[in-house]
């Protein structure tokens, strides 16, 4: 029996060039040997194949105020709903990740980091998708709601506890990091 080998990415092409996206089509060579183009986006502006998937841009926020978890009730243009998020967003030039973090809390629920208790390491959020990337920012925060939100932003910040996000989880739409922190929560 063989062994499989590993696809290899042999050139990409650039379709289309956002203000946030950029879609890219990539010729692989797959495990059997044959051509595969295959699809994704990207915030970021490569020049060579190599680039992708190096490059973090922004953050997500998992705030917390003693035995509550902070969630985003917002509205989701890219699935046409209301779902449950965290706090997140991309970052600005030469802001560091402490930075991002607390300008996005800021913006979106209009809260400030009181401690900031872990910062993981950068976590890809499709990877079917987009090689999109971001730090994990573990904090404590504290203040009163008040977002800052653009035009094109639909967003209520809201602290529950652990019964609420219980309910929360069996009625309500989440984003697949939201679910899994909101859950890992409750226990």
């Amino acid at each position: 029996m063989c062994e499989k080998k590993v696809p290899v990415l042999n050139s990409m092409i650039k379709n289309r060039n956002t203000r946030f996206l950029k879609s890219y089509t990539l010729n692989y060579t797959n495990t059997e040997g044959n051509e595969k183009l295959y699809e994704m986006v990207s915030n970021f502006d490569y020049e060579k194949p190599e680039e992708i998937g190096q490059n973090a841009s922004g953050v997500v926020i998992v705030g917390f105020r003693d035995d509550e978890l902070l969630l985003l009730r917002e509205f989701r243009m890219g699935v046409n709903q209301f779902i449950y998020n965290m706090p997140a967003g991309h970052s600005e030039d030469g802001e560091s990740v402490e930075e991002c973090a607390r300008r996005e809390l800021r913006e979106e629920a209009g809260l400030h980091i009181k401690k900031i208790c872990k910062i993981l390491p950068p976590a890809y959020a499709a990877p079917d998708l987009s090689d999109s990337s971001a730090w994990v920012v573990i904090a404590e925060v504290e203040g009163e709601f008040n977002p800052q939100t653009e035009a094109d932003e639909y967003i209520q910040p809201l602290f529950a506890d652990k019964k609420q996000l219980k309910e929360l989880l069996e009625n309500e739409k989440f984003s697949a990091r939201a679910q899994l922190i909101a859950y890992f929560f409750t226990i």
